[in-house]
């Protein structure tokens, strides 16, 4: 069962996924995605397809879905992304207070992202958020992508904290709390379990609505019991 907010001690450390997570990137990677596909002579994806389907870095999901050319249509989704995804980037309502929040009440701010990296940094600098990150972790920099834990070690480098449960892992997709868990950090989930597959087995520590939520949550945690 989720832990209710007086239970949550104050993290050392707060990891979050990006996409949709942070920001609104539906629209963007969706667009993306039916270029490719129809590229690559498949039928485009819905809304609900594409969200029930993209989590995974494209390394690990392209080739179940393109085979032998996973390649080929790696490089035609990079170039569709490309052109659009600073003019298309949104941040969710309530991130930005979020994260300048946290930062300033000295918790260390990470990213772990399934997004390739270089678009990732690009999309924090834009938004001008760089600086509350002590380190943006995106696809293929780690030696394995989330789900393995391999990208929340890198995150913590910088800081000297490691995975526990003195660090949330913050997502919006099972994925993200199957990395958090494999690291043994706390998992907070933003959205729905019921419109996002979790199981039983793999039920986060805490759920929220959204950023602005998870901000109270942050702040409960900062008070005295």
């Amino acid at each position: 069962m989720p832990e209710s907010v007086m239970q949550l001690p104050c993290p050392r450390a707060i990891l979050f996924d990006w996409d949709n997570t942070l920001v609104d990137s539906w629209p963007c990677i969706g667009r993306a995605t039916n270029i490719t596909l129809q590229a690559m002579g498949r039928e485009p994806w819905d809304d609900a397809e594409l969200r029930r389907r993209v989590a995974g870095s494209l390394r690990d999901t392209f080739p179940l879905i393109y085979g032998d050319r996973w390649e080929e249509a790696g490089e035609i989704y990079i170039r569709a992304f490309a052109e659009v995804h600073i003019e298309m980037l949104q941040a969710l309502a309530g991130a930005e207070d979020l994260l300048r929040d946290a930062a300033g009440s000295g918790i260390y701010l990470g990213v772990v992202s399934n997004k390739t990296g270089k678009f990732l940094r690009a999309e924090a600098e834009h938004l001008g958020w760089t600086a509350l990150f002590g380190c943006i972790v995106g696809a293929q920099d780690a030696a394995r992508d989330k789900p393995a834990p391999d990208p929340i070690h890198l995150a913590l480098q910088p800081s000297g904290i490691a995975a526990g449960p003195e660090v949330w892992f913050v997502g919006d997709a099972p994925i993200d709390v199957i990395c958090g868990r494999a690291a043994g950090c706390r998992t907070v989930f933003v959205g729905s379990l019921s419109e996002n597959g979790l199981d039983v087995i793999n039920r986060p520590d805490h759920v929220v609505a959204d950023c602005r939520a998870l901000a109270g949550l942050v702040r409960a945690s900062l008070s005295p019991a």
